[in-house]
């Protein structure tokens, strides 16, 4: 079977892809910085009859991104890293003359340079793979200017630089960068707490996330929803 890591698994975009590669078979290597919630989601998950490895903990540390890349060496793979762990750099967001510079070197470290450090990791057995496959998850902020949004977009700019760079240093590989759109999050109930307008749940993205490995495009940015609506 087909092992995935993914990042940020416990709820929400991270919970949704692992349901939804679960359900197709795939082994799953999941992080996320809450113990309790993820070993609720690889219980659930492993209803599937997959294997499901959840490590808790944060994917800035390097000894933990390598604990993860361990677990999905021993399941036989990993085949997808999926980046979907995210910082705002600041709950709820500021604009960016108030915007705490650590918070801005947070977001950098866990939306960037974690992603990098991971594929890092894994990148020896992702060659290694028939069909070896990076996902990180951007945004809609990383290419439009959002006021309040410039920390968190300029973090998302910068991994999906790093994601076209990489698709051309390892043409062996797909590497896809994916805007899901709009969500029900607690990503976005954080980032902004007094908008209550009602948006769709993560598994409505899925299926795009899905479309991308079934058809295996090029190495590129694309928008989930699309990916849905066939476009």
């Amino acid at each position: 079977m087909p092992v995935a890591i993914i990042t940020g698994a416990s709820k929400g975009l991270g919970r949704a892809l692992a349901e939804g590669l679960a359900a197709r078979g795939w082994d799953l290597v999941l992080d996320a910085r809450t113990a309790r919630e993820l070993e609720e989601a690889a219980a659930a998950l492993a209803g599937h009859g997959t294997r499901v490895a959840a490590l808790p903990g944060d994917v800035t540390d390097a000894a933990h991104r390598g604990e993860l890349v361990d677990a999905a060496r021993r399941l036989g793979g990993p085949d997808l890293v999926v980046h979907n762990a995210s910082a705002l750099g600041a709950e709820p967001l500021v604009p960016l003359a108030r915007l705490p510079l650590d918070g801005l070197r947070r977001a950098l470290e866990v939306n960037v340079v974690a992603a990098l450090g991971l594929v890092q990791e894994a990148l020896p057995l992702l060659r290694a793979s028939a069909a070896g496959a990076v996902v990180v998850v951007s945004s809609d902020a990383a290419v439009e200017a959002y006021g309040t949004w410039g920390g968190y977009g300029a973090s998302k700019a910068a991994v999906d630089h790093l994601a076209a760079v990489l698709a051309v240093e390892e043409p062996q590989l797909r590497v896809w960068a994916v805007d899901p759109g709009d969500m029900a999050t607690d990503l976005y109930a954080a980032a902004v707490p007094d908008d209550g307008a009602p948006r769709p749940e993560p598994a409505a993205v899925v299926p795009g996330f899905l479309r991308l490995l079934d058809e295996r495009p090029a190495s590129g940015r694309y928008g989930a929803p699309a990916l849905v609506e066939g476009r």
